[in-house]
C-alpha cells in the first residue's frame, strides 16, 4: 500500500537531507521541505492544497466512487472535514498519496469541541471549573481518541469573549473575562498539541473565531460586531494573542465584519496584526462558506472577494471553493500574485510536515489504536470527575443540599430522562447512545438504598414548532404531546410520597450552540408552571439546571430552595451529577459569565467602565444617574459566583508594600480557612483596578486565580504576584503602556464579594 508513496519520497529524500543539514532552526527546515514540494506542483495543484471541502457522501468502501475521489487524484483538495473513524480516513487518504500525481497527503479536520467520543461539559461548562489542569487533560483526552480514529486538526478551541448570554454560542466558549479566556486557550492548546506534533496522540489546533465573534449585535449569530480599536485590544484580543504565543497551529477566520471589513478578507486583522505583530506562523482557514458570504455583505462577487481574502491572508477556504474555481483567472488579470499563491501553499505543505504526514500518511488511521483509544473506561472515568468540579451551586436554602441515599426521591422534569441531551451543543462525534442520563445517574447511586419514582412533568417547552427547532442536530426532545395539566397531575402524583423532590429544568441541548439565539432566555413558562405546582407540595425541592447560557432565573432563584446549575454535562452527566447531589463530591464551580436579572440588563458583565453618573453602591435607583426605573444595576450571579456544601473565611489583604516603584514586585495574600463541616475547595480571585489613566479603565479586572483544596477547618495563606506587566494596557495609541499611579486590589470568592487595599505604584 505505501510502495507508490515511498517512491516520492526518495525522489524528494536527497533534497530533505540536504535541506536539514543547513537549516538554521525547525520553521527553515519545515519550510525548506515544503518549497521542494512547491517546486514540483502546477497552479492548479497549488490551488488544491488551499481547498478544505467536507466530507460529504463518503462512506467505508465506497471512497473511490464518491463525489470527492476525483478530486482528491487530481490534486484539487487539501484536506477533508467532517469524515469519522480511522477506516474511512485510511480509505481516503490512500487515493491521496497513491492515486495523485504528487502523492500530498490530505488534512483530517472535525470540530472535537469538548472531547471526541468521550465527552466533557460544554466549554463554558468546562471554564467554569477554573481549573487549567482539568482543562488541559480533557483536550489531551480529546486528542487520543480523535487521532485513533484518523482526525489530525481540530477546530478548537473557540475562545470569542461574549457578554451576551443571548448568542448561542456563549456555550462554546469561556465566558466574558478575556484573562481567563487566554489561560484556557493555553491549556487546551497544550491538550491538543502537546510538546510534538509528530507524535500519533496529537492533533492540530486551531483558535477560533477571529475576531470579536462574540460580540455581535443583537445577541444574533453571524451579525455585524461593531467596536473601537481600544476596546478590541483591551477586552477581546487577549485570549487570541494566548493562543499565538502558545503556538496554536492554524486560526480560523470569523463571519463578522471588523471596521466595515469581513474579517476573511481583513488584511489589517489577517496580516498586519495577526502575522506581524502576533507573529502567528501557522495558516489561516475561513469558517465555513466565509469568503462566499462577503458577496452578501457587499464586497463583490465571488472572484473579487476570493482575491480578496487571499491577498488579506486568508490560506485555506472551507467548503466555497471561491480560490480553487477562481484565483487562476484572478492571476491572469494580475489581481492576485504567484507569490501570494505560493505562500498560502507553503504554510499549508508545513502544517503537513510538522504533522509527520509526509512520513507516514497513515499515523492517525489505525483501527486497532481506535478500538483501545476511544471512549474506554479510564477516559469516561476521567470525563466523570472533570464534569463534577464544573456545576455551579446557586443556591442552597436551609442546606437541602446534599440529599440522604436512603430518601424517596422525586425525579421530575423534561430534562430527567434524556441521554442524548446530555452531551451539549458540538458533539459531532460523541456515543449519545452510552450516555448516562440523570435518572441514570441517580438509580446508579441509590442502587437499593433509595427508590427513585420518575414523572416526565412538562416538555422542554409549550411552543412545539420552537422545540422542532432545537432537536435538528439528532438529540430529540422526546416531545409529549399530552394536555400540560395531565402532566403536571402526573408529576405530582409521582412527589406524592416522595421526601424531596429534584427538578431536571432549563434547556436542551441545541436550544444553545450556533445559529441558536434566544431573546427570550429565560425558563419557558410551561417549566415554570410545573416548577409552581412542585413547590406547592411544601417538600424540597432541588432545581438541576441545564443550559449552555446564562438564563434569567430571577423568579426561581427567589422562590425555589436550591439550584445546581449543571450546564450540559457530556458522556458521564447523570453519574457526576449524582456524586454532587448526594456529596460524594463537594461542588466548586464558579460562574465564568454573569446571570442578568432579565434580559433587559444584556449585555452585562463584572469588568464594565464606570459612568460620570455611577450609581452609589448598594443603591437601587436615583434619578439622573445610570439606572434602570424598573430593576437594579445588579446581576442575579455575579462573575466568579459559586456556593460549596462548607463555607470559606477570607481575611483582609495583606500587602508587601503599599508603595512601589519600578522593576519592584507585589505579594498580596489572604489567610484562607475552611470554616464548614465538609471538605471543600474555593477559586481564590484577585482583581485589580487602576483608578486613575489615560483612558478610562474597567472598575475591576480579573489578573489571578488559585483553586485551593482545603480540608474542613483548615486554614492556608494565598499569595499572589503582580509585575508593571500585569498592569499594562493599551492607550488611546494602542501602545501597550504602563501608567504609574493608584491602583485598588481585590481579593475573593467572586467579582462581587471581595476584600480590598490600594497601593501607588510609581
Amino acid at each position: 500500500m505505501m510502495k507508490k508513496y515511498a517512491v516520492f519520497l526518495l525522489v524528494l529524500g536527497g533534497i530533505f537531507s540536504s535541506c536539514s543539514n543547513v537549516a538554521n532552526n525547525q520553521e527553515d527546515y519545515y519550510s525548506s521541505r515544503a518549497d521542494s514540494v512547491l517546486s514540483l506542483m502546477t497552479l492548479e495543484e497549488k490551488l488544491g492544497q488551499l481547498n478544505l471541502p467536507a466530507a460529504g457522501d463518503i462512506t467505508t468502501g465506497q471512497a473511490e466512487s464518491s463525489n470527492i475521489a476525483e478530486k482528491i487524484k487530481q490534486g484539487k483538495v487539501g484536506g477533508l472535514f467532517n469524515l469519522k473513524s480511522a477506516s474511512k480516513i485510511r480509505e481516503v487518504q490512500r487515493i491521496a498519496v497513491e492515486e495523485s500525481r504528487l502523492k500530498i497527503p490530505l488534512l483530517f479536520g472535525m470540530d472535537v469541541i469538548h472531547g471526541y467520543e468521550t465527552l466533557f461539559p460544554i466549554p463554558l461548562g468546562l471554564s467554569s471549573s477554573w481549573d487549567m489542569e482539568l482543562v488541559e487533560k480533557s483536550a489531551r483526552i480529546a486528542a487520543i481518541e480523535a487521532s485513533a480514529d484518523g482526525i489530525n486538526w481540530t477546530f478548537s478551541p473557540m475562545v470569542d469573549v461574549s457578554r451576551d448570554p443571548r448568542w448561542g454560542r456563549v456555550s462554546e466558549g469561556n465566558g466574558e473575562d478575556p484573562f481567563l479566556g487566554a489561560q484556557i486557550a493555553k491549556a487546551m492548546i497544550k491538550g491538543y498539541q502537546g510538546d510534538d506534533l509528530t507524535l500519533e496522540n496529537t492533533i492540530m489546533a486551531c483558535v477560533k473565531h477571529f475576531a470579536l465573534y462574540g460580540a455581535p449585535e443583537a445577541g444574533r449569530d453571524y451579525n455585524s460586531v461593531d467596536m473601537s480599536r481600544q476596546r478590541m485590544f483591551n477586552e477581546y484580543f487577549l485570549p487570541y494573542k494566548a493562543a499565538v504565543e502558545a503556538g496554536v497551529g492554524t486560526v480560523m477566520t470569523s463571519f463578522n465584519d471588523i471596521d466595515g471589513i469581513p474579517a476573511s478578507g481583513n488584511k489589517w486583522l489577517m496580516t498586519d496584526l495577526l502575522r506581524d505583530q502576533w507573529g502567528f506562523n501557522g495558516f489561516v482557514v475561513t469558517d465555513y462558506t466565509a469568503i462566499n458570504e462577503m458577496i452578501d455583505h457587499g464586497m463583490g462577487n465571488l472572484k473579487e472577494v476570493s482575491a480578496m481574502a487571499l491577498k488579506a491572508g486568508v490560506e485555506m477556504d472551507m467548503v466555497g471553493e471561491g480560490f480553487l474555481t477562481t484565483l487562476e483567472k484572478s492571476l491572469e488579470e494580475g489581481k492576485v500574485s504567484q507569490n501570494q499563491i505560493d505562500e498560502a501553499v507553503r504554510r499549508i505543505l508545513i502544517a503537513k510536515f510538522k504533522l509527520g504526514l509526509f512520513e507516514d500518511p497513515y499515523k492517525y488511521a489505525d483501527p486497532e489504536r481506535s478500538k483501545r483509544d476511544v471512549f474506554n473506561a479510564e477516559h469516561r472515568k476521567t470525563a466523570r470527575e472533570i464534569a463534577s468540579q464544573t456545576f455551579v451551586l446557586l443556591k442552597n436554602e436551609n442546606n437541602i443540599l446534599p440529599i440522604k441515599r436512603e430518601s424517596t426521591i422525586a425525579l421530575i422534569g423534561p430534562m430527567a430522562d434524556n441521554k442524548e441531551n446530555m452531551a451539549g451543543t458540538w458533539s459531532v462525534a460523541g456515543n449519545f447512545e452510552k450516555a448516562i442520563s440523570l435518572r441514570e445517574g441517580l438509580e446508579n447511586a441509590v442502587e437499593d438504598k433509595a427508590k427513585v419514582v420518575y414523572a416526565r412533568g412538562s416538555n422542554i417547552t409549550s411552543d412545539s414548532v420552537l422545540e422542532s427547532r432545537v432537536s435538528i442536530f439528532g438529540k430529540p426532545t422526546y416531545r409529549d404531546d399530552r394536555p400540560e395539566e395531565e402532566m403536571i397531575k402526573e408529576a405530582l402524583a409521582a412527589a406524592k410520597n416522595a421526601d424531596v423532590i429534584i427538578a431536571a429544568m432549563g434547556e436542551s441541548a441545541e436550544m444553545s450552540g450556533e445559529a441558536s439565539s434566544r431573546s427570550d432566555i429565560e425558563i419557558p413558562e410551561n417549566q415554570r408552571n410545573l416548577m409552581k405546582a412542585l413547590l406547592k407540595t411544601g417538600k424540597p425541592v432541588i432545581m438541576v439546571m441545564f443550559t449552555g447560557r446564562p438564563l434569567a432565573i430571577k423568579w426561581e432563584s427567589e422562590n425555589v430552595p436550591a439550584i445546581l446549575n449543571v450546564w450540559f454535562a457530556g458522556s458521564e452527566a447523570g453519574d457526576a451529577i449524582a456524586d454532587v447531589l448526594f456529596g460524594d463530591v463537594n461542588p466548586s464551580g464558579k460562574l465564568t459569565a454573569t446571570f442578568p436579572q432579565n434580559v433587559g440588563q444584556v449585555p452585562i458583565f463584572y469588568n464594565h467602565k464606570n459612568t460620570g453618573r455611577p450609581l452609589p453602591e448598594g443603591e437601587w435607583f436615583q434619578k439622573f444617574r445610570s439606572n434602570y426605573l424598573d430593576v437594579s444595576n445588579d446581576p442575579l450571579y455575579p462573575f466568579g459566583f459559586g456556593l460549596s456544601y462548607t463555607s470559606f473565611d477570607y481575611s483582609d489583604i495583606k500587602l508587601s508594600a503599599a508603595d512601589l516603584e519600578g522593576e519592584q514586585k507585589l505579594t498580596a495574600s489572604i489567610e484562607l480557612k475552611n470554616t464548614g463541616e465538609f471538605d471543600g475547595a474555593e477559586v481564590v480571585q484577585l482583581y485589580v483596578r487602576d483608578l486613575v489613566g489615560s483612558i478610562t479603565r474597567p472598575v475591576k479586572e480579573l489578573k489571578g486565580f488559585q483553586k485551593v483544596k482545603l480540608k474542613a477547618g483548615e486554614s492556608k495563606t494565598i499569595t499572589f504576584e503582580l509585575t508593571k506587566e500585569d498592569l499594562k494596557f493599551y492607550n488611546y495609541d494602542i501602545d501597550f503602556v504602563f501608567e504609574p499611579g493608584e491602583f485598588e486590589i481585590m481579593i475573593g470568592g467572586n467579582s462581587r464579594d471581595v476584600k480590598s487595599a490600594k497601593i501607588n505604584w510609581k
